[in-house]
C-alpha cells in the first residue's frame, strides 16, 4: 500500500492547535503536489480555496489515505466512513490519550514524510455491527469501532436483560447495562469500568457488565466471531438507550433483541514504523519504564 495520491484531511473542530498542524499538513502535501481533499467539517476551519472538497461520509470514495488531526474521538467518527472502502486512516494526535492517533504534532512533518515515501505498518483493527432484531430479520442500527454500549441514558436506573452467545444462554442481569468492547475499545470505556487491556491483534470481544447487582459479575472474553445477543426485559417502563462509539443509536423497548457482530470489513490503521501498542501503554497509562540499572 504504497504510492498515495489523493490524501483526505479530517480535523477536529473547535481546538487551536488542529489548524495549525492542518495548516502546516497543507504546506507539506502541496510540496509534494500531492492532491488534498477535505470534508465539509474541516474545509470550514481553514482557507479551503482551491481545494477539494466533499462530505465526510464520501471523503474515502475520493482519496486513497485519509489523515485525522485531533483525539481518538475524531478516529472513531471518521472510521465508520472509510473501512468499507479499505482506505488507510493515520491521525495526529490533538487529543489527550491518543491510542488511535500516534503522531505527535512535534513530529508531523517527518512522520508523514515517511508514511507518503512507504515507510510505515498498517495494522487492521476490526468494527462491530448492532443491529435490532425484527420479524423479516435485522436492521443495522450502527457500527462501532470502540464498543458497543446498552445503558439506562438520562435516567438512573437497573437495566434488566438476558445475556445470550451465539445462542447459548449466557445470564440474565439486572445493572446498569453492559460494553461490548473490541480490542481497540479496552482501552477505553470497557478499561474504566474494570475490563482487561487487550492486544489489537487478538480476535476477541469483551463484554463488561456496568455496576452489576452482583457481585460475582465480573467481564467475559468471547472469540470475536461471535454472535452477541441482549434480550431486554419484559418490563415497559424501562428504555435502555443502545450507544455505537458514544454516539446514541436506539431507544429499546420491553423484548428487544439486539445482536452485535463483528463487521465484514475492518479498518486499516496505519503506524510509523517504530509504533509499539506496549510503549503506547507505558505513555497513555502511566506504565513503569525500565529500571535503570547502576553498576556496583
Amino acid at each position: 500500500m504504497t504510492g498515495f495520491k489523493r490524501i483526505g484531511l479530517v480535523g477536529r473542530p473547535d481546538h487551536s492547535g488542529v489548524v495549525d498542524s492542518l495548516q502546516r499538513l497543507l504546506t507539506l502535501l502541496a510540496a509534494k503536489e500531492l492532491t488534498v481533499v477535505l470534508d465539509d467539517i474541516t474545509a470550514g476551519l481553514i482557507d479551503s480555496s482551491g481545494q477539494q472538497v466533499c462530505k465526510r461520509e464520501e471523503l474515502s470514495s475520493h482519496c486513497d489515505l485519509v489523515i485525522v488531526v485531533g483525539g481518538d474521538g475524531s478516529m472513531l467518527n471518521v472510521a465508520k466512513y472509510v473501512a468499507a472502502d479499505q482506505v488507510p486512516v493515520i491521525g495526529i494526535n490533538r487529543g489527550r490519550l491518543g491510542f488511535l492517533t500516534d503522531i505527535s504534532p512535534d513530529d508531523l512533518e517527518a512522520r508523514v514524510e515517511d508514511v507518503l515515501s512507504g515507510k510505515y505498518s498498517v495494522e487492521s483493527r476490526f468494527l462491530l455491527d448492532v443491529a435490532i432484531k425484527r420479524k423479516d430479520g435485522l436492521e443495522i442500527l450502527g457500527c462501532a469501532l470502540n464498543d458497543v454500549v446498552l445503558h439506562p441514558g438520562q435516567a438512573a436506573q437497573m437495566i434488566e436483560f438476558e445475556l445470550f452467545v451465539d445462542d447459548k444462554f449466557v445470564y440474565s442481569q439486572e445493572s446498569d447495562g453492559l460494553i461490548v468492547a473490541t480490542p481497540t475499545g479496552s482501552t477505553a470505556y470497557s478499561l474504566s469500568a474494570g475490563g482487561p487491556i487487550m492486544h489489537p491483534d487478538l480476535n476477541a470481544v469483551v463484554l463488561v457488565p456496568m455496576y452489576p447487582h452482583s457481585l460475582n459479575s465480573r467481564p467475559i472474553v468471547v472469540d470475536g466471531d461471535s454472535e452477541i445477543r441482549l434480550v431486554v426485559a419484559a418490563k415497559g417502563s424501562l428504555q435502555p438507550q443502545l450507544s455505537c462509539d458514544g454516539e446514541v443509536r436506539y431507544t429499546a423497548s420491553a423484548g428487544d433483541e439486539i445482536v452485535v457482530t463483528k463487521k465484514d470489513v475492518a479498518l486499516q490503521l496505519v503506524h510509523p514504523l517504530d509504533h509499539s501498542f506496549y510503549q503506547a501503554c507505558r505513555s497513555k497509562l502511566g506504565w513503569g519504564s525500565r529500571l535503570v540499572r547502576v553498576d556496583d
